[in-house]
């Protein structure tokens, strides 16, 4: 920055004088003959460090001249010598200051001591114009963490109406839920009589008139037979979603391996059916709902025997683990899970799958050969959600599934 001085005299050799003592300093220099002159400059220009100025000159003198720049809030900061040629007394040098002049300097002119003079008060411009650009900055930097404050409380404020309408949404659609649940148990509460009756009518009809109806007509209540019994087993198992849904959970203590045993025997004629073997290795004692489990146990084995390769005995083998970590989408490494392995033989899915197989009502298989209702595994995913857990599955195409379980050990 090439600091510049304001040279009024209204004699060219002073100005000239003045030039070539200061010139050495590398300052730039606007001179101007007399003080009109020097308000004329002072009205475009207002980045001088300092005004060197003659007091005795014509029309307007040193002082008036001072005066009169001072008047402008612009021109304030510019500090001015006074450069005369007598030796004022107080009076007169008070004068002078009072003006807005910050020193005397008088000929003739030392040229060291106007050189060092100048010196001092162009090293404070320096300083000053650092000092305000600096202030600048700061201002700048102020504004700026001024508006990402501004946008932060804006963002806060939308995330808190975000939030708001969030919560609002969960209530509706936990609302709904609870009213879709409520409405699917009486439904298939109420389909169950009429249903009956169509099981037991055409039971008696087929009884009745067995010896009467050709090939045709027997083959005609057959499938009404069978298509009643697939309705009943689906309003049973919409009915037990419907349970799960509405259940109050009690949590106790249990022996997972009682639990297992009681549903082994409950499958146990499917299992000889099937010709199957169930290798079960010791399972912990964990806190959870009995009733819950045993669904649980018995949808997974029903599953795994349900989808057994043809002419190929179904192996299921069930394991567990107590890990931290529960697989690559769900981590919590502050809880301890109980992690538990129904790995099978069987004709396995497409891994693509894995997800979609926990729907309600997805099936795989519509082959006659695997009948189901598609709601078994989604009442397992229900399960474990309402024991705060997961359920996965890792599988391939003929080469066996795994569905793994994981439940929490402690529930707090």
């Amino acid at each position: 920055m090439q600091p510049k001085i304001l040279l009024v005299d209204d004699r060219e050799d002073n100005l000239f004088s003045i030039e070539t003592t200061l010139a050495p300093g590398g300052y730039r220099f606007v001179k101007a003959n007399s003080g009109r002159e020097a308000l004329k400059v002072l009205l475009t220009e207002f980045d001088f460090a300092l005004i060197l100025m003659d007091v005795k000159m014509p029309n307007l003198n040193g002082f008036e001249t001072a005066a009169l720049i001072y008047e402008r809030e612009k021109l304030k900061h510019i500090p001015i010598i006074f450069i005369t040629a007598n030796n004022y007394d107080s009076e007169n040098i008070f004068k002078g200051y009072r003006t807005g002049g910050v020193d005397y300097i008088y000929k003739p002119i030392n040229p060291e001591l106007l050189r060092v003079k100048v010196a001092v008060f162009i090293d404070l411009y320096r300083k000053n114009h650092k000092l305000l650009e600096h202030e600048q900055k700061l201002k700048a930097i102020n504004k700026n963490l001024e508006n990402e404050i501004n946008d932060r409380k804006a963002s806060e404020e939308k995330v808190k109406d975000l939030n708001h309408q969030l919560l609002e949404n969960i209530s509706r659609l936990e609302s709904a839920n609870k009213e879709l649940d409520r409405f699917a148990y009486m439904a298939s509460h109420d389909l169950q009589e009429p249903l009956r009756k169509v099981i037991m009518f055409s039971e008696h009809l087929a009884a009745k008139c067995e010896n009467k109806l050709d090939e045709e007509e027997r083959m005609y209540i057959n499938r009404i037979q069978n298509g009643t019994k697939r309705m009943q087993a689906l309003i049973y198992d919409i009915l037990e979603l419907s349970k799960i849904a509405a259940d109050k959970s009690v949590f106790i203590e249990t022996d997972m391996n009682d639990v297992l045993r009681l549903v082994l025997a409950d499958l146990d004629e499917y299992i000889k059916e099937k010709k199957g073997k169930i290798l079960v290795e010791k399972l912990p004692s964990i806190c959870v709902n009995p009733s819950l489990i045993r669904s649980l146990f018995h949808n997974l084995i029903n599953n795994s025997l349900k989808y057994s390769k043809k002419n190929t005995c179904p192996i299921i083998r069930i394991t567990s683990e107590i890990s931290t970590s529960i697989n690559e989408n769900h981590k919590d490494l502050k809880k301890k899970y109980c992690r538990i392995h129904v790995i099978d033989n069987g004709i396995g899915f497409n891994q693509k799958h894995s997800e979609q197989i926990f729907s309600i009502f997805k099936r795989l298989h519509f082959n006659a050969e695997y009948e189901g209702t598609g709601i078994g595994l989604a009442i397992c995913k229900k399960i474990t959600e309402k024991h705060n857990g997961f359920i996965s599955a890792k599988s391939k195409e003929n080469e066996g599934s795994v569905f793994i379980v994981s439940l929490p050990v402690d529930l707090n």
